[in-house]
């Protein structure tokens, strides 16, 4: 996810440069054991029982392993590419707490003055899909925003903190993706805990400050517009949104 992102051209810079895969697979690998993880893990307001991955990180890393070896294939269908991505950023992300547990925030897994793009936790080399070392960062910037404008993604990557939008309980795969993203986006902004949507006085995410520009250039509405098509609440196209400070403490149950 997200931080320190006042480097606004780095953004602009890293996305523009997007990473491809045009791996061997011929079908996207099967997501069955991330989705027995999370629904043994992760409870119903997508908090994480990291003691509990813990205790199956062989099952966590077999899932990892499975990743790894099935890179995208240009044959691949869009939607495929994408489920496949998303489960990639949230089980690897997984994986970097649990090997750093204890800990209070993602954020404290990197030095204390931290550069986006460079020394965050986010940018550290930890995992490879076919034979190329990866990030987070990666995923989320170079792969994910780069070569798909789908920004409903931003409701589905967790960065294993508070305000993230919550770890869902199941797998993204291809042939129901459209239907999950659907439903990622109408939870997270009916999450009173997340969101406080009222017609004239909406106060959001700080996902919507950070990722608004991918909403409306994607999409060629304003950003009200955008919400309005999820939220519970439909905001006046005149009110002024506000937003939420974003709790970065670790999503633990």
């Amino acid at each position: 996810m997200k931080i320190l992102l006042t480097a606004a051209m780095a953004v602009l810079l890293f996305t523009a440069c997007g990473i491809r895969f045009n791996g061997k697979s011929k079908a996207a690998p099967p997501h069955d054991q991330w989705t027995a993880l999370v629904k043994k893990h992760v409870n119903a307001a997508g908090f994480v029982n990291y003691k509990g991955f813990i205790a199956d990180k062989v099952a966590l890393q077999s899932y990892l392993d499975l990743l790894s070896a099935n890179a995208p294939g240009k044959n691949w269908t869009e939607q495929d590419k994408i489920a496949y991505w998303l489960n990639a950023y949230n089980a690897f992300t997984i994986k970097l707490i649990v090997d750093n547990y204890p800990v209070k925030s993602i954020k404290d897994l990197g030095p204390k003055n931290q550069i986006i793009f460079i020394n965050t936790p986010w940018d550290k080399k930890f995992f490879k899909i076919g034979s190329r070392t990866m990030t987070l960062n990666n995923i989320e910037h170079r792969v994910l925003r780069a070569n798909f404008k789908e920004p409903r993604i931003h409701f589905a990557l967790n960065c294993a903190s508070v305000s993230c939008p919550k770890l869902r309980k199941e797998a993204y795969v291809g042939p129901r993706l459209d239907a999950q993203l659907t439903e990622q986006a109408k939870e997270f902004l009916a999450d009173k805990t997340r969101n406080e949507v009222d017609a004239k006085m909406p106060k959001v995410s700080a996902i919507f400050d950070f990722y608004g520009k991918d909403m409306t250039k994607w999409t060629g509405k304003t950003l009200i517009q955008y919400i309005n098509m999820y939220a519970p609440v439909k905001i006046e196209e005149t009110a002024k949104l506000q937003y939420l400070d974003y709790d970065w403490n670790i999503n633990e149950q």
